[in-house]
């Protein structure tokens, strides 16, 4: 019911590319919306890219254009690619899920369920 578990985390060089993993065959909740969000050290968490169930996706302006939220849903796994990353993109990164929309001009931080984390580090 409860269970995302986010991996592929590490350290890139800036340039570099990266894709993570949210393992979310276990939620059993209703899934109106799974989101990707970020925490750098200091600063608030922030929503990057938002994924609802009719398939549309919504991301940050920061990273619009770099990273695409996606899902196989064979292996019900929520990705999350990321390109040309920056040193401004190093957080912890983390999967989310909400039962009902989560977009309203931007990604809303109200989720119902957290995973854990996996952190990147971008060195330029």
């Amino acid at each position: 019911q409860v269970d995302l578990v986010e991996s592929g985390g590490g350290s890139v060089e800036s340039g570099g590319s990266l894709t993570l993993s949210c393992a979310v065959s276990t939620y059993t909740n209703r899934r109106g919306c799974m989101a990707w969000f970020r925490q750098a050290p200091g600063q608030k968490r922030e929503g990057v890219a938002a994924l609802d169930l009719n398939g549309s996706t919504n991301y940050a302006d920061s990273v619009k254009g770099r990273f695409t939220i996606s899902q196989d849903k064979s292996k019900d796994i929520l990705y999350l690619r990321m390109d040309n990353l920056k040193p401004d993109d190093s957080a912890t990164y983390y999967c989310a899920v909400r039962k009902y929309e989560c977009y309203s001009g931007h990604i809303v931080p109200h989720m119902d369920d957290w995973g854990k984390g996996t952190l990147v580090t971008v060195s330029s």
